[in-house]
């Protein structure tokens, strides 16, 4: 007798499939550049082309030492396909986010079966963090592919003790360097440590991190870069690489990025939205996990980030990121230990509300005495730039899933995996375009109009890359020459002595008059 259940379930099964295609790669160059992270490495890799230097990265004209080179020749190669757009920028991270849920579908195929690979890679492809580096262009997803790759092989090893898994690894970790610095080495080598010393497993822990062609594979990645660096820049690559960007960004609070201890604990459950109540029914089950290698193994990977970047003092919500993938991994694997649905339903129903009245929102916030001046004028347009399809769009996806919520018929998990296909088919089609153009749409049409005049700017205590990216000019941070144009925010425009030439939003194009 014919399953008459097998072909929706095959269709369904590829679906989920192709889902890391659609989440990463639709309208990826729809909206503009986001500063200042997403300006900086795209004016940092469009100066290389500028410069014809391809191994030091500047920003505005000035040295960058945020991040090593392997991301900018990503972009790089992107830019020299595809033009200076923001898909070129985009896409290495997106092609990253695509490879790192296809990594982690292949691990839990290998591990928990085939219909918790399909739940983990839906997990992966959908929750709101990885969505979000997974579609901007910095370091980030990349990174994330590294490590992912990494830890699986390194539990490949671990569980089978074949050396090719162990050499991986040291590939993956030595990418990891080169794309973000020692925290590819940091993640990888305590998470292995502590499950080695749970395990009392010192001997093969040994082993493992003094493996003599790992070390030389690992060497052949990261030293020639390096030791370019180090030799073009000297001391300046030293203090602004390894001290500021790495000691620093540990050691104190960098640029303003402080928090608490319980930072990452408030941010791991919002990264994961609209999978928070999956999450939560996880963590009830972490102590008959530890009886299972595998899964001990994703929770100490898991809690290692949390309270090592807990301990730093500088705090970003994606640097939880780096403990996701292990968790994604976990959700799926107790996606039927949910307990009751309206837990779940919280989350995914405040999210599609926030939807529907974000306009209002960012329209009254305009109106208020919150923020300053700048951000209030760039909010100012909210509600006029959201006209009837953003509403259309919007509030169709939150009546859809208050229908789907109420319906009897659909258990809790394929109910959460409507809500979060249908987060990810608004944010993409909708939300995202529009907030793009709310904060970042007069800073574009700023620099285009600069580029259209021909002329180079300077940035008046501005500090938003991506105009340096729409202008295909650097913006050096200095007073203006007389005749000279110069970006500014609206509430620091001078008294006298300039003429505008461009106002949007809280942005303001302007050219100091002769003396």
């Amino acid at each position: 007798m014919s399953d008459t259940n097998a072909h929706p379930r095959r269709l369904i099964g590829w679906l989920v499939f192709l889902l890391p295609l659609i989440s990463y790669l639709a309208f990826l160059g729809s909206y503009p550049l986001f500063d200042v992270d997403e300006g900086a490495f795209s004016e940092a890799t469009r100066e290389m082309f500028e410069r014809g230097d391809f191994l030091s990265t500047y920003l505005d004209g000035e040295h960058r030492f945020d991040k090593p080179i392997l991301i900018y020749w990503l972009q790089a190669a992107a830019y020299w396909v595809l033009g200076p757009s923001e898909w070129a920028f985009r896409l290495p991270s997106a092609l990253a986010a695509i490879g790192w849920s296809y990594a982690t579908w292949k691990f839990a195929r290998e591990r928990f079966g085939a219909q918790t690979a399909l739940a983990a890679l839906l997990v992966v492809s959908t929750a709101i963090g990885p969505f979000a580096i997974g579609r901007a262009a910095t370091a980030d997803a990349l990174l994330n592919l590294w490590l992912a790759l990494a830890l699986f092989d390194a539990w490949r090893h671990l569980e089978t003790g074949r050396r090719a898994p162990l050499l991986r690894t040291y590939v993956w970790i030595g990418l990891g360097v080169l794309t973000k610095g020692p925290i590819a080495i940091i993640v990888p080598i305590a998470v292995t440590f502590l499950f080695c010393a749970s395990r009392q497993r010192w001997r093969t822990w040994l082993k493992a991190i003094s493996d003599p062609i790992g070390w030389a594979l690992l060497i052949v990645l990261v030293v020639p870069w390096y030791a370019a660096a180090l030799g073009i820049h000297g001391q300046k690559f030293i203090d602004g690489f390894i001290f500021k960007h790495n000691v620093k960004r540990f050691t104190g609070t960098l640029e303003g990025h402080a928090g608490s201890m319980f930072y990452y604990v408030l941010a791991v459950p919002l990264l994961l939205l609209p999978w928070t109540g999956p999450l939560f029914a996880a963590c009830r089950q972490i102590r008959k996990d530890m009886a299972t290698g595998v899964r001990r193994y994703l929770w100490i990977w898991a809690a290692f980030v949390v309270v090592f970047f807990s301990l730093s003092g500088t705090k970003l919500p994606h640097y939880a990121l780096y403990g996701a993938t292990p968790l994604f991994l976990l959700i799926a694997a107790h996606r039927f230990d949910h307990g009751r649905t309206w837990a779940h339903a919280i989350a995914p129903t405040i999210l599609f509300a926030l939807f529907v009245i974000a306009p209002s929102l960012l329209g009254f916030l305009s109106e208020s005495n919150a923020g300053n001046p700048f951000y209030r004028a760039q909010l100012s347009r909210a509600m006029d730039l959201a006209g009837w399809p953003y509403y259309a769009v919007t509030l169709g996806a939150l009546v859809l899933w208050l229908a789907l919520l109420t319906s009897k018929a659909t258990g809790t998990w394929r109910k959460m995996a409507v809500a979060a296909v249908l987060q990810i088919a608004v944010l993409t089609s909708t939300v995202v375009p529009y907030l793009g153009e709310v904060l970042q749409g007069p800073v574009r049409d700023a620099g285009l109009h600069a580029h259209a005049l021909g002329e180079s700017a300077v940035r008046m205590r501005f500090d938003a890359p991506s105009f340096s990216v729409y202008a295909q000019s650097p913006t050096p941070s200095r007073v203006p020459a007389a005749g000279e144009l110069a970006i500014t925010r609206i509430d620091r425009v001078p008294e006298t002595g300039f003429d505008t030439v461009f106002a949007e939003g809280g942005v303001v194009l302007l050219r100091k008059q002769a003396e």
